[in-house]
């Protein structure tokens, strides 16, 4: 309305028992469950973008790893390189065999892969979506898309949240707004006073200018083991060669692990590459002696381990000096001991990163020492509460980060109502 030549705005103002900011996989789980513990609890989900779920859309190819089939506390822990200990205590109470009972008792079977991943049988992200929608229906959960809060501002009995020109009040408010993608995506939560640690990606890819290894794009090897030169860990697992440089679960670890480190680097590092899953140098050079011994009348390219795809083979045949024709009989030792070499510490150069698939996650968010891990609610604010990759908590992929957002809602629905 207009008064005196100036325009004015009505500020709805909407009452909640509950608010979650994040319309994700964390907001949605801990909407649901607080909902469901309390029948007629008015709660509410306000989300930034037009698009609810959208990771889980994403995650697993578009099938929705939902978690990790490593039911051990102690061992879950240790496949997180930020919140492993707070989330210790954390597991004891939701861990992966919860969620996979929680989701099975609302009708959505769950398979287990070779490699542990966990994905419902249907193979569809879908699956997951209708699953928590319907229950956010089923228990009258109220959502609204395309809001960017603006502001929290503390009162007395709970929490005002502005955006717009619209206004929310409530007893209980929890925060899962996801990662922070930039520095500044979510000042609203600094203005509380919340310490906030910086961000920074934590999957991803790396790039390597190497012509041979990138004309070999979609060759795989199962077991590798990386290191590099900015951390002192290292990491087995598949290694996939892509057109820009390396990919696969190894790969991810070692990007999860040193998200930190690499991004003081600029992305710019030696990473060394044992192509045989560890083996030490004395056994890669008897396992190739036993292969010339073995096959003195082949061609050098054409007798092999079988770990190795066979152009992948030739592209090590040819780094260490052998012509590709020449038999096993006449490798000389010194080409030899340069392939042993090659197959058991390849240096090369990693010149930047990219983003794995969809699928963004970041290191940092929320600082963890300013969380009570046994409610998730804020030491220095009554009544605020943290879950999902909002807090400095990130996994190695595999289905972790979605389970530290299954738990760590989860613990937050049971303390809100």
């Amino acid at each position: 309305m207009t008064f005196g030549g100036f325009l004015f705005f009505m500020v709805q103002h909407q009452i909640y028992d509950v608010i979650v900011i994040g319309g994700g996989a964390a907001g949605f789980f801990g909407a649901v469950n607080a909902a469901s513990l309390k029948p007629g609890l008015r709660v509410l989900i306000l989300e930034k973008s037009q698009k609810l779920l959208a990771k889980v859309a994403v995650s697993g190819g578009g099938r929705c790893n939902i978690t990790h089939h490593c039911f051990d506390a102690d061992e879950l822990v240790t496949y997180y390189p930020r919140g492993g200990k707070e989330l210790l205590q954390a597991f004891h109470r939701f861990q992966p065999k919860d969620t996979v009972l929680w989701f099975e008792r609302r009708g959505l079977k769950i398979k287990t892969e070779s490699d542990g991943r966990m994905f419902p049988v249907t193979d569809r992200s879908q699956s997951v979506i209708d699953t928590l929608t319907h229950e956010a229906a089923k228990h009258e959960v109220e959502i609204r898309t395309g809001v960017a809060v603006s502001s929290v501002t503390k009162q007395p009995d709970g929490f005002i949240i502005t955006a717009g020109h619209e206004q929310w009040h409530c007893r209980k408010l929890l925060l899962a707004c996801g990662g922070f993608s930039k520095p500044g995506a979510y000042s609203f939560i600094e203005a509380l006073g919340i310490n906030i640690i910086p961000p920074v990606p934590s999957l991803f890819t790396f790039i390597v200018r190497n012509a041979g290894l990138n004309a070999l794009s979609g060759i795989s090897v199962e077991q590798a083991e990386i290191s590099c030169s900015l951390l002192k860990q290292k990491f087995k697992g598949p290694l996939l060669l892509t057109h820009q440089g390396l990919s696969g679960p190894g790969i991810l670890k070692l990007s999860a692990f040193g998200a930190k480190e690499f991004y003081h680097a600029d992305y710019r590092f030696s990473v060394f590459i044992n192509w045989l899953g560890g083996q030490s140098l004395n056994e890669i050079q008897q396992l190739l002696s036993q292969l010339k011994i073995n096959n003195t009348k082949k061609a050098a390219t054409n007798a092999k381990p079988a770990v190795f795809p066979q152009r992948l083979w030739e592209y090590f045949i040819a780094g260490a000096g052998i012509d590709t024709m020449q038999r096993w009989a006449d490798v000389s030792n010194k080409n030899l001991n340069k392939l042993a070499d090659l197959l058991y510490r390849q240096q090369l150069q990693v010149e930047g990163k990219n983003t794995f698939k969809e699928e963004f996650v970041t290191a940092g968010g929320v600082d963890l020492k300013e969380v009570d891990f046994k409610t998730m609610q804020s030491k220095k604010i009554p009544g605020l509460y943290f879950a999902g990759e909002v807090l400095n908590i990130d996994g190695v992929t595999g289905g972790f980060n979605f389970q530290a957002a299954w738990t760590t809602s989860w613990i937050a629905a049971q303390h809100m109502v």
